[in-house]
């Protein structure tokens, strides 16, 4: 294939910075209603990923903190469990209102944090109000099964309750939206918080305690800032957490899993996803390539369902990669402020950039092919360029592995069932999308792909209505939806005798 006149993508490394400084949020952690001191007095920094400078310095929590916090939770979740669902939907009404009144603070702390452009992080907001307005309807839904008489002289009645309180971990890629997406369905279903932020990406999250504080009942939503190893390790075996809900990768997963698996205590996991792309000969290749470079390089490909793994025909793998290649030539790399049209900002962190270094290094030592970009940019921040890999062979590490960078590779295959054989041999299960304008294709083949989400023609496309989770190592529980709340819910069964 050869690719000539190919625009290279736009790289602005020149900006007029917007600072933060004005709108960070206090020092310490959430807990009661308030800002409290940890501890320890230990603290950790948290890095502007664009230039490699520090924003501010959070608490580094202790389990101590964790305690505390989680007696709050314990105390304050007896009387809002035990309010209606009409009082539950306007605090999560009122959460929703604080957040748009406050955007713009917000949008400012999650471009500094995370280096997202301004476009992304504006979404991210407007996605987090829709999901609070979402979750205040959807709480006053929530219903169960009538009322029965199924054994002789006993009536039966069913009941939803809240499960207690529920510890939460949330990722670093969408810091105040992944905080959103727990938060909401589980104080819409009674239950109260202690949630533990990315160490790299707090401050979302401490901002909105601070602008609910003293708005919505005191210790129903809980923050403590800290490490993993510490934080989420306490949360994960505390005796009065029932339920440990985790965004983030598959070995945190799998270490919460194990620690909540000693007390049988209920876990909800949304891990990694490694994305494939199914694209038939008859598709619209240049809508299928226009659509896997808006959702394989959306937040710099840092998104657990991007469309990072391209199977094609391979009639049409040479025309399709082509149209690829020129749709990424297209993108304009930079920070937040350097142009309302900069749509991929840098890795979130040192380590992380030095991974998917690592990744392209590994492809261009196995002799891939590079049709565009391919290496690190040079100047600060943790900047990858935008990335095609073309011609991969069946099984290649690079497209069955989770890469969480602006990386999209291109596969072809022969027949359909070798599609979907090679679509399912990712151990990942989040999502996939199948691009053909076959009706009878757009039937069969999702129900053939063992991910949670499947697309036909489009990606990356969520609505608060439908669920989002995860098969295989994805994970499993359901964000958003109505079956959201079923997860952060308990269902109970009251016999009444007659004759008593």
């Amino acid at each position: 294939m050869t690719l000539t006149d190919i625009k290279q993508f736009t790289v602005r490394r020149s900006s007029s910075e917007q600072s933060c400084a004005g709108v960070l949020p206090p020092a310490g952690h959430f807990i009661g209603g308030t800002f409290v001191p940890g501890s320890s007095t230990q603290l950790i920094d948290v890095v502007d990923p664009t230039t490699e400078q520090v924003i501010t310095s959070v608490q580094a929590g202790t389990a101590a903190d964790v305690d505390v916090a989680v007696e709050a939770a314990v105390a304050a979740q007896k009387s809002w469990g035990a309010t209606t669902p009409k009082e539950r939907s306007e605090v999560l009404s009122l959460i929703a209102n604080i957040i748009e009144d406050n955007r713009e603070a917000f949008e400012l702390i999650e471009s500094a944090n995370t280096g997202k452009p301004r476009t992304v992080a504006e979404d991210d907001v407007s996605s987090t109000i829709d999901t609070f307005r979402f979750m205040a309807g959807a709480s006053r839904t929530l219903t169960s099964m009538a009322g029965g008489d199924y054994a002789t002289g006993h009536t039966s009645v069913i009941l939803r309750e809240p499960v207690g309180v529920v510890g939460v971990i949330t990722p670093w890629n969408y810091p105040l939206l992944m905080a959103a997406w727990k938060i909401a369905p589980i104080l819409a279903a009674g239950n109260s918080i202690v949630l533990k932020p990315s160490e790299q990406t707090p401050l979302s999250t401490l901002k909105l305690a601070e602008l609910v504080a003293g708005r919505i009942p005191d210790g129903i939503l809980n923050v403590v800032t800290g490490q993993g190893r510490t934080v989420g390790q306490r949360l994960a075996e505390h005796p009065d957490i029932a339920l440990i809900a985790l965004t983030g990768s598959v070995v945190s997963g799998q270490a919460v899993a194990e620690t909540a698996g000693k007390s049988v205590r209920r876990v909800h996991l949304e891990l990694g996803g490694k994305a494939p792309v199914v694209v038939f000969p008859d598709a619209d290749l240049r809508a299928a390539a226009a659509g896997v470079r808006n959702a394989g390089f959306w937040n710099a490909g840092q998104d657990c369902g991007a469309a990072c793994r391209v199977l094609v025909h391979e009639s049409v793998a040479e025309e399709f990669t082509e149209h690829l290649v020129r749709e990424v030539g297209t993108l304009v790399v930079g920070a937040p402020g350097a142009g309302d049209d900069v749509e991929i900002g840098p890795m979130i962190s040192r380590p992380h950039f030095e991974r998917v270094k690592e990744s392209l290094a590994e492809a261009k030592d196995a002799g891939l092919q590079v049709a565009i970009g391919g290496s690190a940019l040079e100047g600060p921040g943790y900047f990858i360029e935008p990335t095609v890999i073309s011609n991969v062979p069946a099984g290649a590490h690079i497209a069955t592995h989770e890469i969480f960078g602006p990386v999209v590779t291109v596969e072809s295959f022969s027949t359909t069932d070798e599609a979907i054989t090679r679509a399912n041999e990712s151990p990942y299960g989040l999502s996939a999308s199948v691009w053909t304008r076959d009706s009878s294709l757009s039937l069969s083949i999702p129900k053939q792909l063992d991910f949670g989400t499947v697309w036909v023609n489009s990606h990356l496309v969520l609505a608060c209505e439908v669920p989002w989770g995860g098969f295989k190592g994805s994970g499993y529980g359901r964000d958003l939806s109505l079956y959201a709340l079923d997860d952060y819910s308990r269902t109970k069964h009251v016999m009444i005798n007659h004759s008593a």
